[in-house]
């Protein structure tokens, strides 16, 4: 197996067969990588000419690497140790993977829960932030950025020779954060979020952690010229025809590390892919499998195994029959694979795989009822000991008067062919991380796949398509009051009510596009919990 390999059996392997060669005759890698924007068709032309600088990162992102070592260097010296990171969806999601994959420790803060903000809130003496937001206006990392100012502030502590901000060039963010002393290093704005591992949102903060990005960049262009060839081997055009050219569309596709060394990888796979496809009605689900492959895929879904880049004796078809594709490479080179990957399968779709219509819907929602108050909010239709249950998205609850009926209406609406579960969780993804096995209890308790993503950091990921994608999920919304609220500075609304009016925020949306949502409230964080692990898992096996 080569450093960078995409092999393929059964559907998988005839979608390339069959679009591969057409592929190569419209020089479609060629174009892409010289930043051709008409390749979507018109209707995506002008995003796409404001968004493919991603195609020559490995290179231009090059004057970074020294920067960012003696900036390293310097913090070291004075004792800022400790890196916490404040972005949401493409801005935290790579340099989490980079950091895992390098073994360097880092601190994500990509959530609105304020018993995780003031978790993230210790250690300030030996902590640098780094502030990760292409305009400055994304409200987590705006909320999360002023709770920082007032902790260093309020412990003595000067900010501005603590934070990092990293954001668009000409952003009101760079302005405001110039003004006020702090470093700012600014990213090309010809990149969009989740195609932006390889710009200073992917760099600054896996460098300051200690990653070796100048490794990771000559990973990537190491094959940035196979990428762009016109070939029939040319990996990415193999990986998007799999993705989006089987017949009849194989819509999910199963992400499995099957022993990578690229920790974390399905997770930024996840954003990259759903946000990119799931509009128009249409779009691929990526499932990040939880715990070994499944035996027996759906007859709607592909196998996705991410195998070691070293490994010689991976077998594509191994644990699992049907349509199946086996992928390894070096982490900068699997960055620039999957992008150009999703690049073509947005074309073989139809849609345009650069903006995201859906994502700014939920936000609104969000605002609105912060506005009108989070009290004003729908109540439960019952109470079933410490958890709350509502029903939206239509008459489906029926005569349910328990969690466990709750849960067993919601799954009578599943279609057995097409179908899928999501269950969205706005808890603390550290102390609930084994909520997560629910994925792969609904999966055996339905025989459909089942995702799960933690709020709100799923919704600049697979919100997109929960709304823009097919009309075949139902969804689990889980939430809980926080044990102590933490204000915002400067604002009029708390951390605790900002990730309630997201979470209510999103369901709306959600329910107005005609998706059945489950809303669980624990109003006993652990006892709840427990109630709705149990009745979530209740059937598996």
């Amino acid at each position: 197996m080569s450093a960078l390999d995409v092999s393929a059996t059964g559907a998988a392997a005839d979608a390339v067969a069959a679009h591969v060669p057409d592929l190569v005759a419209q020089r479609f890698a060629s174009r892409l990588f010289a930043q051709d924007h008409t390749l979507w068709g018109e209707q995506a032309q002008d995003e796409a000419a404001k968004r493919l600088s991603w195609t020559g990162l490995p290179r231009s992102s090059r004057p970074l690497v020294g920067e960012l070592a003696a900036l390293r260097a310097e913090l070291e010296e004075v004792g800022y140790d400790r890196v916490v990171l404040c972005g949401m969806g493409g801005s935290s999601l790579a340099p989490e993977v980079i950091c895992a994959t390098a073994g360097v420790p880092i601190v994500v803060l990509d959530s609105s829960d304020p018993d995780v903000v003031r978790g993230a809130l210790t250690e300030l003496e030996r902590t640098v932030v780094v502030v990760s937001s292409k305009s400055g206006s994304t409200v987590e990392t705006d909320s999360q950025r002023r709770a920082f100012e007032a902790a260093f502030r309020d412990a003595g502590l000067d900010p501005t020779a603590r934070m990092v901000v990293v954001t668009d060039p000409g952003s009101p963010l760079e302005a405001q954060s110039r003004e006020a002393g702090y470093r700012v290093v600014t990213a090309d704005p010809g990149v969009g979020g989740r195609y932006s591992a390889l710009t200073a949102f992917g760099l600054v903060p896996s460098a300051l952690a200690g990653a070796d990005v100048e490794a990771l960049l000559d990973d990537a262009e190491a094959v940035a010229d196979v990428l762009a060839a016109d070939d029939e081997g040319n990996p990415a055009l193999r990986l998007g025809a799999a993705m989006a050219g089987t017949e009849p569309l194989r819509d999910k596709l199963v992400l499995v590390d099957a022993g990578t060394e690229n920790a974390g990888f399905p997770a930024w796979a996840e954003q990259l892919i759903a946000e990119s496809s799931g509009k128009d009605g249409t779009g691929i689900l990526p499932v990040v499998a939880v715990g070994p492959a499944p035996g027996t895929l759906y007859p709607d879904g592909t196998l996705v195994r991410l195998v070691p880049t070293d490994d010689e004796d991976q077998d594509a078809a191994a644990g699992a029959s049907g349509s199946v594709l086996t992928v390894a490479g070096p982490l900068g080179a699997q960055f620039l694979l999957w992008e150009a990957a999703t690049a073509v399968a947005g074309s073989l779709l139809g849609i345009n795989p650069f903006d995201q219509p859906d994502v700014e819907s939920a936000k609104a929602a969000a605002r609105d009822l912060l506005e009108q108050g989070i009290g004003t909010g729908q109540p439960p239709a019952f109470t079933d000991g410490a958890v709350q249950v509502r029903a939206l998205g239509g008459e489906w609850l029926g005569d349910a008067s328990t969690l466990e009926a709750a849960v067993d209406a919601l799954l009578g609406r599943l279609d057995p062919d097409h179908g899928y579960v999501a269950v969205m969780a706005y808890l603390d993804r550290e102390a609930d991380a084994d909520l997560e096995h629910v994925a792969r209890d609904l999966f055996e308790r339905t025989g459909r796949p089942a995702t799960f993503g933690w709020g709100p950091r799923f919704l600049h990921s697979t919100g997109q398509y929960h709304k823009g994608g097919p009309a075949t999920g139902v969804y689990v919304q889980v939430t809980t009051t926080p044990a102590q609220d933490l204000a915002v500075p400067g604002r009029d609304f708390t951390f605790g009510q900002f990730i309630a009016a997201q979470a209510a925020g999103d369901a709306q949306v959600l329910a107005e596009h005609g998706r059945p949502v489950l809303r669980l409230h624990l109003s006993e964080h652990d006892a709840g919990l427990a109630r709705v692990r149990a009745a979530l898992g209740q059937g598996g096996a």
